[in-house]
C-alpha cells in the first residue's frame, strides 16, 4: 500500500512538472511589445547607437529635401502646380509671422529657423501615422524575454530629439539677442552687472536714495529670468514629446482593442493633433525670438 502511494506521488511530481515546463517555454516564447519612453537601438555605427526615432529623423530631413529640390526645379515667373501651394504655405506663413512680430522685418529674418522647424516636426508627427512604423520590426533576446523592436518609431515620440530641438530654438534665441544688443547688453538682461555698478552713482550723484533698494531687487529679477530660459526648454521639448508619445501609446491601446475601423477616428484625430504641436513649437519660438530682441531694442530707446 505504502509503495502505491508512493508511486502515484511520483507520477503526480512528473506532471507537474511537465506542466511547469510547458509553462515556462510558454513565456519565454512570448513576445513583449511595450511603447517605452527611449528609442530602441537598432543597429551601432562603432559606439554611436541608431535608434529607431533617429532613423524616422533622418527620414523626414530626406523627404523634405527631396521636396524642396522639387519645388526648386518647378519655380516659374508665372506660377504653377506645387510652385502654387508652396507660395501659397510660404504666404500664409508670414502673415502669421506678421501677428505675432508685429513687423515683416523680423519676420523675414526669424522665418528661416521657425519654417523648417514647424515642416520638419510637422512630417516628423506625421511619418509615426503611417503604416509599418511601430509595427515592422524584429525580435531581440534580453534577460531571457523576447522583446519586438520596431525599425521606425515617431522621431517626436523620443524626448532626446525634442529636447535637443527646444535647446537649439533657445539658443537661436540668444544668438539673436547677442546681435541686437551686443554681448554685454545681453548679459545684463540676465546677470545685471550693470545695476549694481549704478548705485553709488544715483545715491551720491543723483540723490536718488531708492536706488539701494530698487536696483538690487532688478538684479534678483534678471536671475530669476536666467531660470525661466530653463522652463523654456523644459516647457518646448515636454509639451511636444507628452502629446505625440500620448497619441502613440493611444493608437497602440486602440489597435489592441480593436484593429479595424476603431483606430480610424483616433488616427485622424493625431493627425489634427500633429498640425497643432507643430505649429505651438514654431509659434512658441517665434515668441521667444520677437521678446528676447523686442525688450533689447526697448532698453536701447530709452
Amino acid at each position: 500500500m505504502t509503495q502505491t502511494n508512493e508511486a502515484k506521488t511520483e507520477v503526480a511530481k512528473d506532471i507537474l512538472g511537465q506542466t511547469e515546463g510547458q509553462e515556462t517555454t510558454s513565456q519565454s516564447s512570448e513576445v513583449k511589445h511595450e511603447s517605452t519612453l527611449f528609442a530602441e537601438p537598432v543597429f551601432h555605427f562603432g559606439q554611436f547607437a541608431i535608434t529607431n526615432a533617429l532613423l524616422t529623423s533622418w527620414l523626414a530631413v530626406l523627404i523634405i529635401i527631396v521636396l524642396s529640390v522639387m519645388v526648386r526645379k518647378k519655380i516659374a515667373s508665372v506660377p504653377r502646380g506645387i510652385q502654387n501651394y508652396a507660395e501659397s504655405v510660404l504666404e500664409g506663413a508670414i502673415n502669421l509671422a506678421n501677428s505675432v512680430t508685429g513687423s515683416s522685418e523680423k519676420s523675414l529674418k526669424f522665418l528661416p529657423i521657425v519654417f523648417p522647424l514647424f515642416i520638419f516636426i510637422l512630417i516628423n508627427n506625421w511619418l509615426g501615422l503611417l503604416p509599418g512604423v511601430g509595427s515592422i520590426g524584429f525580435i531581440e533576446s534580453h534577460g531571457g524575454e523576447s522583446i519586438f523592436v520596431p525599425l521606425l518609431r515617431g522621431g517626436t515620440a523620443d524626448l532626446n530629439l525634442t529636447l535637443a530641438l527646444a535647446l537649439m530654438a533657445v539658443i537661436a534665441t540668444h544668438i539673436f539677442g547677442v546681435i541686437t544688443a551686443n554681448a554685454w547688453g545681453h548679459l545684463n538682461r540676465f546677470i545685471n552687472i550693470k545695476v549694481l555698478l549704478e548705485i553709488p552713482k544715483k545715491i551720491f550723484v543723483e540723490k536718488e536714495y531708492t536706488a539701494i533698494l530698487v536696483n538690487p531687487i532688478k538684479f534678483f529679477v534678471g536671475l530669476i529670468e536666467a531660470v525661466g530660459e530653463l522652463a523654456k526648454v523644459a516647457s518646448l521639448s515636454f509639451r511636444l514629446f507628452g502629446n505625440i508619445f500620448a497619441g502613440e501609446v493611444l493608437l497602440a491601446a486602440m489597435s489592441a482593442i480593436f484593429a479595424f475601423i476603431l483606430p480610424l477616428p483616433f488616427m485622424f484625430l493625431e493627425i489634427i493633433v500633429g498640425i497643432i504641436q507643430a505649429l505651438i513649437f514654431a509659434i512658441l519660438t517665434l515668441v521667444f525670438l520677437t521678446v528676447m530682441t523686442s525688450d533689447h531694442e526697448h532698453e536701447e530707446a530709452h
